[in-house]
């Protein structure tokens, strides 16, 4: 019988701290962009043992968001940090613009990546909360900048 309690608190203590970490993962990142701004969400890479394995570029679709954004991928080399590579790897960095806005806004802004890799088609998806505000790209701004806790499939 004590064996029996002792499996059970273990149980119970393992689920309290899963729930307890649980809404962390969850946490969705936010983006503030005024009309004509561009912002770096993500690096974009694909590798096994700090290798790239892509073929071919990489295809963004939004699944969800508001007209005035355009999400591409910027074609660039990027060290896979992540994975301690020594050396960068043919990736990209996936950026938001945002067009003409008229009013603010806020809406969910998800998009999925589809690509091809030497294992075979793969895909990954994000999901960011997006405030749009009115008014043109300052001349520093447009470089983009990359939020932090940004990654890459691996």
């Amino acid at each position: 019988m004590r064996q029996i309690w002792s499996s059970l608190r273990a149980t119970l203590l393992i689920c309290m701290a899963v729930l307890a970490f649980a809404p962390a993962a969850y946490a969705q990142k936010r983006i503030a962009l005024k009309g004509g701004e561009s912002v770096d969400l993500r690096n974009f890479f694909y590798i096994t043992a700090c290798r790239s394995v892509l073929i071919g570029k990489p295809e963004v679709e939004v699944l969800e968001g508001p007209e005035e954004i355009v999400v591409t991928v910027r074609e660039e080399p990027v060290l896979p940090r992540s994975q301690n590579c020594p050396n960068t790897v043919p990736g990209g960095i996936i950026v938001a613009t945002a067009k003409e806005v008229t009013e603010p806004k806020e809406a969910r802004l998800t998009f999925r990546l589809k690509f091809n890799t030497k294992l075979g088609p793969r895909q990954d998806s994000n999901t960011y909360i997006v405030s749009l505000f009115p008014g043109t790209a300052s001349a520093g701004s447009l470089g983009g900048s990359t939020p932090s806790g940004s990654g890459a499939p691996n």
